[in-house]
């Protein structure tokens, strides 16, 4: 039987990877997939080695701490990979866990994709190098991606973002609103502030601030709070209650942010793919995010382009505002959402150019990849 080594490193690779299984098993109903695997792509018939958690870390402060866990994990797939050697092995994001995997089992003659170009376009450059030594073939999501491969020698195809054929073009506001019992003339607001815990825990109590803001000058707001586990959930509780938002017309929500994002006018959205997630679904968007001091020290000396966020990246303008680290303050949060949503032309600029990211990024993405996948193997 085939055999497909998969390592995915949070929730988004976990979505990446269960559609790829699925339009590979499609043509290859025989192919085996093991590695680190979530959830969906242990639905999709993944057998996964260790929890997908253990590397959901995120910032460079933070991966310092768990550096020791880290490096003897990859020491143990490495070496379950070699010693069961896969037909092709599948990166899914994660690059400085795989990127190093990947050199060491490409040294030993295995074929491997990487599955999301890193952000070598924003502040990554100096990693092509690594790159050229680690992949056979690169995956990108992103149509201005396969130039920079093109230019270095390493094989790239282009194909889409999956989130672009999931998601139709036009949402569906209304159906959404009665789903979630809403009232059809409502403002309602979608606050996301992510899916890990430091990243709930950085951001749940600037939400509640901002949602008391915006309360306090929309008295007819409805905010809706999608969290996908009950540990994130809880911070959010805490956060409520601490900055004393428990009266606030909130609705927490395990899961589901599509469907809260379809109900609302607009979100406070985290950096992250979530933004492209809004986008997508057509919404204006406030993107904010904060992390420890030390690693945005980091970050900002890395980074290339003035903009950090999906939908300015992929614009090459700031079409939605970025509140970021000192600027990620309730005040300017709650005054950028509403100035937006009062301002009619430039909603409706938004929208025009959300409309040319989905067709853009629209590409028949899980068949191309897997085409690309499959093309490996021998």
């Amino acid at each position: 039987m085939p055999t497909i080594g998969i390592v995915a490193g949070e929730a988004s690779g976990d979505l990446l990877g269960s559609h790829l299984i699925r339009a590979l098993k499609k043509q290859r109903p025989d192919l085996k997939f093991i590695g680190i695997a979530g959830p969906k792509m242990i639905a999709e018939g993944a057998e996964t080695l260790f929890p997908l958690e253990r590397l959901s870390v995120r910032g460079y402060i933070e991966v310092l701490r768990h550096l020791p866990g880290l490096l003897k994990l990859r020491k143990q797939v490495a070496q379950y990979f070699l010693e069961n050697r896969p037909d092709v092995f599948i990166g899914i994001d994660a690059p400085d866990f795989n990127f190093t995997l990947e050199r060491l089992l490409k040294q030993q003659g295995i074929p491997t994709v990487h599955y999301v170009s890193p952000s070598i376009w924003a502040w990554r450059r100096g990693k092509i190098k690594k790159i050229q030594q680690a992949v056979s073939h690169m995956l990108a999501l992103f149509p201005f991606e396969p130039e920079i491969y093109h230019q270095v020698g390493v094989p790239v195809t282009y194909v889409g973002h999956p989130l672009a054929d999931m998601l139709p073009l036009e949402p569906d506001t209304e159906g959404a609103r009665e789903e979630l019992k809403l009232p059809q003339a409502a403002l309602v607001i979608a606050m996301l502030p992510g899916s890990r815990q430091s990243e709930v825990q950085q951001l749940a109590s600037l939400y509640v601030k901002t949602a008391k803001l915006i309360a306090a000058s929309r008295p007819d707001v409805h905010f809706l709070v999608p969290l996908i586990t009950r540990e994130t959930r809880a911070i959010f509780e805490r956060a409520l209650y601490v900055n004393g938002g428990e009266d606030l017309p909130i609705k927490i929500m395990f899961g589901h942010a599509h469907r809260a994002m379809e109900a609302a006018n607009a979100v406070v959205v985290a950096s992250g793919t979530a933004t492209l997630e809004a986008a997508l679904i057509k919404r204006p968007m406030v993107i904010t995010y904060r992390m420890p001091g030390l690693s945005w020290q980091i970050l900002k000396r890395m980074k290339y382009l003035p903009y950090v966020g999906l939908p300015n990246v992929l614009a090459g303008r700031f079409v939605v505002p970025e509140l970021l680290q000192h600027d990620a303050v309730p005040e300017k949060l709650a005054a950028a959402l509403l100035q937006m949503l009062d301002d009619k032309s430039r909603l409706a600029d938004i929208r025009t150019e959300f409309y040319r990211i989905h067709e853009v990024l629209r590409q028949n993405t899980e068949e191309k990849a897997a085409q690309a996948v499959l093309s490996l193997i021998k």
